[in-house]
């Protein structure tokens, strides 16, 4: 396929950067998997923000917003840290979302709940369309608490009122209990539920890249095909291992992936050549205006 058809772009760089620079309105799904430990010292500051008509923040919640904001990271000195570096990118993506667009924030236990307070004053409570479960079944085992064997998925979409959803083209899942519905509904399969039950990507499997946070393939094909429309962008904040732009290129979604990290871009490049897929690799000092307005035009 040439180049023209299929213009994806991988960024090496700090992602922040790159999303400044990225057209509002212009981005159909996000999805963020974002490292709980940044690699860098974070400072804690009493940051405040507020409304105003000339302020650079319309669309949040305002007041309300740093009120909220305030309390949460009173709690938790760590997650305040955590949260500085990642508040800056959710703004940015409440930015980028067109009206039909939806974020997937993918995080484990541990941050779940503080995010989700504050996603909800930063888009808005009605805004707010799942949390999802992924349930797994892999790994050791606690003997002393009851094993954390999940991942949560915070959905939230940009325009309650016009966000894109379309369960038909998600791939069916089969029942748990067949003998309770009628063959040509165990034939069909079920609709999935906000639980997954998925397994991790195997680490003697085909799908596995070497790449430590690798989310599976199947995880990533259901957001996808339930919140774009072939042809549409979709966008990934920490491209890892690349399994965003995989599933996206298969399913004839466009995807702009980032990272800064040389293992992750060197993963990439291996398996989107392996696999055939057209994108273009370039470092954030040499990403040009024109090539992004190519990345994300319609």
């Amino acid at each position: 396929m040439p180049e023209a058809a299929t213009p994806n772009l991988v960024v090496f760089g700090d992602n922040l950067e790159v999303l400044k620079r990225v057209s509002e309105s212009t981005v159909q799904l996000i999805y963020i998997d974002p490292p709980f430990n940044t690699g860098r010292k974070q400072t804690r500051g009493a940051i405040s923000t507020k409304r105003s008509e000339t302020g650079n923040r319309i669309g949040f919640k305002g007041e309300r917003y740093a009120t909220v904001r305030e309390t949460v990271l009173s709690y938790d000195d760590e997650f305040a840290d955590y949260w500085a570096f990642l508040e800056p990118r959710l703004e940015e993506a409440w930015r980028l979302l067109t009206d039909t667009g939806t974020l997937y924030l993918h995080l484990d236990y541990r941050e779940a709940h503080y995010a989700k307070v504050l996603l909800d004053a930063l888009f808005g409570r009605d805004c707010f369309l799942n949390e999802l479960i992924w349930a797994y079944d892999y790994g050791g085992k606690a003997k002393n608490r009851w094993p954390a064997k999940h991942d949560t998925i915070l959905v939230y979409v940009k325009n309650p009122k016009t966000y894109f959803f379309n369960s038909d083209a998600v791939d069916r899942e089969p029942y748990m209990a067949p003998g309770l519905v009628t063959p040509e509904k165990v034939a069909r399969g079920k609709l999935p539920t906000d639980v997954w039950w998925h397994t991790i990507v195997s680490p003697t499997g085909k799908e596995k890249t070497g790449y430590p946070t690798q989310k599976p393939i199947g995880i990533l094909r259901r957001i996808i095909q339930a919140s774009s429309n072939p042809g549409d962008l979709v966008v990934d904040f920490f491209g890892g291992s690349g399994t965003t732009g995989a599933v996206a290129d298969l399913l004839g979604r466009r995807f702009i992936l980032m990272d800064q990290n040389p293992e992750s871009i060197a993963v990439m490049r291996e398996r989107f050549a392996a696999n055939q897929v057209a994108v273009d690799f370039i470092d954030l000092a040499d990403l040009t205006e024109d090539r992004l307005s190519a990345a994300t035009a319609n």
